[in-house]
């Protein structure tokens, strides 16, 4: 959990966006219950069962396979994850994995990718890149800002199947360009990358932003925050939504499917990229959406919102990610000044290790840090149990700080 009172209002608001996208539910299980999206679903709830798979239309269990026969007249899929919850990537290969065994045209749409990257994409399906290969040149960490491990599996079975991987993202100064601006404002080169006119957010999108988020946290109390979130959020929504689209016209064949992974608050309750996308597609889409059955606070969650995707499947939540988070985030180069700690997470390897806001960060085990790219990739071969050593700036002062990448021990006492 990030501190709002160390960030800068730009910051804090990236931060609260990133969190959301990534499907976390700061404000406990609220969002999982709300009654707005599909009016034939959203007066009903549905029983949430570990590694079950629940079809919120009828409320029946569905096995993997039966879950690939139901998308059967699906053209347009998408899968909403939290990055970094391994178990959420492996609900995501699997359904890929099904729907390829059924005999579906698989085709993959990569959040992490802008459409600008998709040669890299190409030339890792036709087998031209190794894997350290691809994740440098394709520069993985300049556009994701999470661990390649995550995904490694499904991209593997794609370049082995030869499933076709499409980057479907907005370029980020576009984004920043929008929530600063406006839509009516952007310049031409800016206006270029909308396809199509992008859906004002609804009420019930609003309420379900709000939703994620604790009642004292200082989103709710700025408004012209909350605008901008939501015109990036409907931006990201709609791009995505689009070149997926696009992509599955263009290349996909009668039967078809494309595969959209993508944060999980772009796709709950439907409002997110289905909404934008349904008026330009004649065809069906669909959500799968993972949950865990127990929340930020170990309660149980015993059932959700049937409007909350058209399928739910039940995980564990685990104490910690597989990999490891330092917990930081950079301000950047400020000039040739090099980068600067502008938050630490509360109780994260950071903090623990006395990492503190107003650091300059000047190299980890002398690799020197320049950029948010740079500490992605440094950091990225560290596993748990590591230690690694920071030199950092503080008042003037050079120092050196080992920091022991470990996990948090009272995030696991009662498992």
């Amino acid at each position: 959990m990030f501190q709002p009172r160390t960030l800068p209002a730009v910051r804090l608001w990236t931060a609260c966006l990133c969190a959301l996208l990534t499907g976390t539910a700061w404000a406990g299980q609220a969002a999982l219950h709300m009654k707005i999206g599909d009016p034939a679903r959203r007066d009903r709830e549905v029983e949430l069962r570990l590694d079950g798979i629940t079809d919120t239309r009828t409320g029946e269990l569905v096995t993997p396979p039966e879950l690939a026969a139901r998308l059967d007249d699906v053209g347009l899929l998408f899968i909403g994850e939290n990055h970094t919850d391994l178990e959420f990537h492996h609900v995501q290969f699997r359904v890929i994995r099904e729907l390829q065994r059924a005999g579906r045209e698989v085709m993959i749409g990569l959040e992490m990718f802008p459409t600008t990257q998709q040669a890299s994409l190409d030339a890792w399906i036709d087998g031209a890149y190794t894997e350290r290969g691809f994740v440098d040149l394709a520069r993985w960490y300049t556009y994701w800002g999470y661990r390649w491990e995550y995904y490694r599996d499904i991209f593997l079975f794609a370049r082995e199947h030869g499933i076709r991987m499409f980057g479907i993202n907005t370029p980020r100064d576009v984004v920043k360009a929008v929530r600063k601006k406006g839509f009516k404002d952007l310049t031409p080169e800016e206006s270029r990358y909308f396809l199509h006119k992008v859906q004002p957010a609804t009420d019930d999108q609003r309420r379900m932003y709000k939703s994620f988020f604790s009642p004292d946290d200082a989103l709710h109390m700025n408004e012209n925050m909350m605008a901008g979130m939501l015109r990036s959020q409907t931006t990201w929504d709609a791009t995505m939504g689009w070149n997926a689209l696009h992509a599955l016209q263009e290349h996909g064949g009668k039967k078809a499917i494309m595969v959209v992974l993508i944060g999980s608050g772009h796709v709950t309750y439907g409002l997110g990229a289905e909404r934008q996308t349904a008026p330009y597609y004649d065809g069906k889409i669909a959500s799968v959406i993972p949950v865990a059955i127990r929340d930020d606070e170990d309660q149980p969650v015993e059932t959700v919102r049937a409007s909350y995707a058209n399928f739910v499947w039940g995980l564990p939540r685990p104490p910690d990610t597989v990999y490891p988070r330092l917990g930081i985030s950079l301000m950047g180069k400020l000039g040739d000044r090099p980068t600067r700690l502008i938050q630490v997470s509360h109780d994260s390897v950071a903090e623990r290790a006395g990492l503190a806001v107003g650091d300059i960060l000047l190299s980890i085990n002398g690799q020197p840090v320049d950029s948010g790219e740079a500490l992605r990739n440094i950091f990225a071969p560290v596993r748990w149990g590591d230690v690694i050593t920071a030199r950092i700036e503080r008042n003037g002062r050079t120092q050196e700080l080992d920091i022991p990448v470990r996990r948090n021990v009272a995030d696991y006492q009662g498992h």
